[in-house]
């Protein structure tokens, strides 16, 4: 007995070593500062970067929403979890700093990108230089010959606005016949609109508006069609992404837009290097260009099939993941198949010793204990089931779970279809699901992506307020959620192969 059981000790624990022989998966941590089309291409590009290189990766990405508080919290919690480097996007540059210390004191490596903190805790930098950006923009400006300037900042407590602030200036610096001012928006549309109106009202309409990115310069280009000015004001942003800056420019919205580099692939290798003592550098800058009139289509097919790559990396990377998981689940039904056949291999040969030194007459009574046992409790087991038992007629059919999931996704969108600032992060925590989590599973019941969806349905609403009110066409657009009337008129057309006016001419 002795024997066998420590036979049986060695056995299992040879088996469990070799079951935990697993390659090594580095985990990397990512705090967003926030939101938006921008932020979510660099995550969607981490996301897909997961198997481009030889090592193991595992991408866990936190946004703060604007929330300096909540972003140190997430921190904290990141690190808590067990991961092996942290990449930051900083909210404000300060106050973040004394947590990233904390982080870099447990050995952890930090990458800033995009934006950096105060301190000089972090492992390596990587992302566009903002100072180059604005002096890019800057250039531009001189070059288009505007006589009154007007730069719109992002908030001043983050070093991207700062950055981007000190190239426009230095650059506006060589312009004294410029009359050339500033206003801080703090990264809001909203406020960026309202700065614009106040000028208009004061007399000061600017012949240029620069805004630190363009989701402002929508708002000053709301701003400028309600008072009239479309055409006069030329607007300029930063960012240039298909579907926002670059459409904007493509529509005349906008005389130009600077592409802001992502990478998001950039940055996974660069913490891989540093995770696995490759050399790297310590400060890596990105590219971008500036986006205009004359080059934006052949800017937005090259990013647009850029971003189908990254969307189809994304599937390539999920089913890696199922794969991966599937061969991990079949090791271990392996090593616990083998674990459960020797157990039972030792059990008969114990239960087979036992047997023969149990007395004849033991066994007997034995046996026919077991076999009165079973009998009653068979007998008990049936009354029981018919007691419990509910004929399969009277069951209630169940709905089916991806219909459930419709009808949800349908009531969340109605309620929130007016709201033009719709996040697809806001929709997917009304749903409980993330992000990534609700592009694939609106992408595989309707075929479409959420945002196309959504843009869909408000089209369809529109289609039946066009119909059956009398409201003009600008009211309809703003009520399903559209930011310009131009731009709702626009995909209107190339939905239903008609303007809204056409429509309701019929």
């Amino acid at each position: 007995m002795k024997k066998s059981t420590l036979l049986l000790y060695i056995v299992l624990a040879v088996l469990l070593l070799t079951a935990c022989n697993d390659e090594k998966t580095y985990r990397i941590g990512v705090s967003q500062c926030g939101a938006g089309q921008w932020r979510e291409k660099v995550n969607s590009e981490m996301l897909a970067a997961q198997h481009l290189y030889d090592q193991s990766v595992e991408v866990s990405i936190a946004c703060a929403h604007d929330d300096t508080q909540r972003q140190i919290a997430q921190i904290d919690s990141l690190v808590d979890s067990g991961i092996d480097l942290l990449v930051v996007a900083p909210n404000e540059s300060a106050p973040i700093a004394d947590a990233i210390a904390k982080v870099k004191e447990k050995d952890i490596p930090v990458i800033y990108f995009d934006r950096k903190a105060t301190d000089d805790h972090y492992t390596a930098f990587i992302g566009g230089s903002n100072v180059e950006a604005g002096r890019i923009v800057g250039s531009y400006v001189s070059e288009l010959g505007g006589q009154q300037v007007l730069e719109i900042t992002g908030s001043m407590r983050t070093s991207p606005a700062q950055e981007r602030h000190e190239g426009f200036s230095g650059v506006m610096e060589t312009h004294p016949e410029v009359d050339y001012v500033w206003q801080d928006a703090e990264w809001s549309s909203d406020k960026a609109c309202s700065i614009m109106e106040e000028r208009v009202k004061t007399g000061k309409v600017p012949d240029i508006v620069f805004c630190h990115n363009d989701g402002m310069a929508t708002g000053v280009y709301k701003a400028v069609v309600e008072q009239g000015l479309e055409g006069k004001v030329k607007i300029i942003g930063i960012d240039g992404l298909p579907g926002e800056g670059i459409e904007y420019v493509q529509l005349g919205h906008q005389v130009g837009s600077y592409i802001y580099p992502t990478h998001g692939e950039k940055i996974v290798g660069l913490a891989l290097d540093i995770l696995t003592g490759k050399p790297y550098e310590r400060e890596n800058i990105l590219r971008g260009m500036m986006v205009t009139p004359e080059n934006v289509d052949l800017v937005d097919m090259n990013e647009r099939e850029l971003m189908e790559q990254s969307a189809h990396m994304i599937t390539i990377n999920d089913k890696l993941e199922d794969y991966f998981g599937l061969y991990n689940t079949q090791r271990k039904l392996l090593v616990a198949s083998l674990v459960t056949i020797l157990l039972l291999v030792i059990s008969v040969v114990i239960a087979w010793r036992a047997w023969w030194q149990t007395k004849k007459t033991i066994r007997q009574r034995q046996s026919l204990n077991e076999e009165q046992t079973l009998f009653y409790t068979d007998a008990n087991r049936r009354k029981v089931a018919e007691i419990f038992s509910t004929p399969q007629e009277k069951l209630p059919t169940p709905k089916k779970q991806d219909t459930l999931f419709a009808e949800q996704l349908n009531d969340a969108i109605r309620r929130n279809m007016s709201n033009p600032n719709l996040k697809m992060e806001e929709l997917g925590e009304e749903m409980g699901l993330g992000r990534v989590q609700l592009y694939r599973k609106v992408k595989a019941i309707t075929g479409v992506t959420p945002v196309e969806l959504l843009r869909k349905m408000r089209l369809q609403e529109a289609y039946v307020l066009l119909g059956t009110t009398t409201k003009t066409v600008a009211e309809i657009a703003y009520e399903v959620g559209f930011n310009t009337p131009g731009y709702f008129s626009k995909c209107f057309k190339e939905e239903y192969g008609k303007l809204p006016m056409d429509l309701r001419s019929e």
